[in-house]
């Protein structure tokens, strides 16, 4: 205990000091060695290094102030983490080493930097940029360069067995009939290629790239099957025909994963046919989806195979088309119901975020929105009996973090009745307040409460129909709070919700882990804690996603679900099916209409290539 606080001292203290220094003196530029063979060199504009709102104005609207397609350099004099959106990728440099990948919100080492980027910078890194890169920095061109080197693969090799063997201990010391043998074997492997690859320099990359393959295939026999564990995976349902359903659920049950959280209300349109919808005069039903009822097939054939379906429900986001062009959208019907920011709260347009795909929110403060939200979910839940609610977009529209300058102008909910309720309790328009004046606070709990008073009427109606309820929440609480409004905390400790279903928006399993101790510090012992695991919409390595597993483990967590099944792939599939996620045929309940199938390839269709094109957007 007292050698870990003092080796938390050190890391503090090593991260302070090196917070001021200039950017030049956190990294070592790589140079050449003589025997150091170099595969590939390819050089990349710097947009920006510790960007800032005086220095950037195209990241203005975004996270880690990164604006569209900009490759960013973040040292530890921009602060401890980078901030940025799941919308690009990133690099983590110690010396001249790239040492590991995330996608978002990396943390930035004391030692080194970051390297982001979003769009065309973030098709570089993804193509030129790998564990064991050498990168050098040219300050006075704004130009870095990455290098894949011989060493490169070696470093990269050696790094997984090593990460490899320390899970393999971990679960052989925790479970004595754990078996390791196909990992070892796959380990010894990966260790010959890597003797091979040392003795012969001109053929290195060959063998190195046989090491990385055999130490990725340990990796995936490594983490023993749970099948006390929940499996899940979020889902956009573009399906138009009951057997497209079956066969998504048949190939997602062979792949071990049995929960299934499904988009039912997004952008402000229900794929079923809704009675509240029509009766408010909306959009009955997804246009998609007429004259079909697709909650009820998932819901029943999910139920055949031994599965549950939760309802995937976007709480209080609308979409991202402006609302005048359909007359039966919600905003276009109901525009009193629309959030404000505070720099738009007299326009006379409905305002939509920049930062949340130029997306429209409605108001949680305004009690005709809650109202219509809570007889939505009634409605799905007496009708169709689902296992769970899982609530997104259960907070405000995102705000700039308080640091930069603005902060206050970026913040939302600043509505007529917002307004007009709290200027009635405490004398003051919230229009005129600032970030410094006492009724601050208030203002801040105003809008969190409100949110929070929407998640305990769902609490009572899910608990009065024995169905769980789930919230999709940001980790890091204090972010939360600052950036969203969102006191998780609170539904926790008041015992709103059965458990947090966070989005841990990273490839890297160390941001992953220092993301999951957030959570587990501010939430309480009867909230389960399911990750919600990033890495195949972020395009990162089955690597990835198996550390990150291996993290959820060691926590003890409840249970993971994968975002999403547009993205898992069949090398994702394959990965998980070696050991991890690998179904015990005796737990799978087969009906003689649907029996099990072998090797099930999943296919994309037309729908899913243009819900992955949407889901790149910034």
């Amino acid at each position: 205990m007292i050698r870990g606080k003092v080796l938390l001292f050190i890391f503090f203290l090593v991260f302070f000091l090196c917070g001021s220094v200039p950017a030049q003196d956190v990294y070592s530029p790589y140079t050449t060695t003589r025997n150091e063979i170099i595969f590939n060199q390819s050089m990349f504009k710097i947009d920006i290094i510790d960007p800032a709102v005086s220095t950037n104005k195209k990241g203005l609207n975004y996270p880690g102030l990164r604006g569209t397609d900009q490759l960013v350099i973040y040292t530890p004099s921009y602060g401890f983490r980078t901030g940025t959106n799941e919308f690009g990728t990133e690099a983590i440099v110690a010396g001249d080493t790239v040492v590991s990948l995330s996608g978002a919100d990396s943390l930035i080492p004391a030692n080194g930097l970051v390297i982001s980027g979003h769009g065309r910078a973030r098709k570089w890194i993804n193509e030129n940029v790998m564990v064991g890169a050498k990168i050098s920095i040219d300050l006075s061109k704004n130009i870095i360069t990455s290098y894949i080197t011989s060493d490169t693969f070696l470093f990269c090799a050696k790094e997984k067995i090593k990460e490899v063997q320390n899970m393999m201990l971990y679960y052989s010391q925790k479970n004595a009939s754990y078996s390791q043998k196909r990992t070892e074997q796959n380990i010894e492997k990966a260790k010959e290629y890597i003797a091979k690859a040392q003795k012969n320099s001109e053929d290195s990359q060959k063998y190195s790239s046989r090491a990385i393959d055999y130490a990725n295939l340990a990796m995936s026999t490594v983490i023993p099957y749970d099948k006390t564990e929940l499996k899940g995976v979020w889902i956009r349902p573009v399906y138009y025909q009951k057997k497209d359903i079956e066969k998504v659920l048949d190939n997602l049950r062979n792949c071990g994963i049995n929960d299934v959280f499904l988009e039912t209300y997004y952008h402000g349109k229900t794929i079923f046919p809704s009675q509240t919808m029509e009766r408010y005069g909306f959009i009955k039903q997804n246009e998609d989806f007429t004259e079909f009822d697709p909650l009820r097939i998932w819901i029943t054939e999910a139920h055949r195979r031994g599965m549950k379906i939760h309802i995937w429900f976007e709480t209080f986001y609308a979409g991202n088309k402006p609302p005048e062009t359909n007359p039966e959208y919600i905003l276009a019907k109901k525009p009193g119901w629309a959030n404000y920011q505070k720099k738009n709260a007299e326009s006379q347009t409905i305002a939509y975020s920049v930062s949340e795909h130029n997306g429209y929110f409605i108001d949680p403060a305004n009690p005709e929105v809650q109202k219509f939200l809570y007889e939505l979910l009634d409605e799905i839940i007496t009708r169709y009996r689902p296992d769970g609610i899982n609530l997104d977009y259960i907070r405000y529209p995102q705000a700039m973090a308080s640091n930069l300058g603005k902060y206050d102008m970026s913040h939302w909910g600043y509505t007529p009745f917002a307004r007009n309720e709290f200027k009635a309790a405490y004398g003051v328009d919230p229009l005129f307040l600032k970030p410094s004046d006492p009724l601050w606070s208030y203002w801040r709990f105003y809008r969190c409460s409100k949110v929070t008073n929407f998640v305990k009427k769902v609490s009572r109606l899910c608990r009065t129909n024995k169905v769980m309820l789930t919230a999709v929440i940001f980790p890091n609480r204090a972010n939360a709070l600052d950036t969203k409004l969102q006191d998780w905390k609170n539904w926790s400790v008041n015992n709103f919700v059965d458990g947090f279903t966070p989005l841990f928006l990273t490839c890297d399993d160390k941001t992953a882990i220092n993301l999951m101790e957030d959570v587990l510090r501010n939430k309480s012992q009867s909230t389960k804690l399911y990750a919600g695991l990033f890495v195949t919409f972020m395009n990162g390595s089955s690597s990835d996603l198996i550390k990150q597993i291996h993290a959820a483990r060691k926590y003890s967590l409840s249970g993971l679900i994968i975002f999403d099944y547009a993205h898992l792939n069949d090398t994702y599939i394959k990965t998980l099916t070696e050991s991890v996620f690998r179904p015990d045929k005796n737990e799978i309940i087969i009906t003689d209409n649907y029996p099990a199938k072998s090797n099930v390839k999943i296919k994309t269709d037309r729908a899913d290539k243009k819900v992955k094109k949407r889901g790149r957007r910034k």
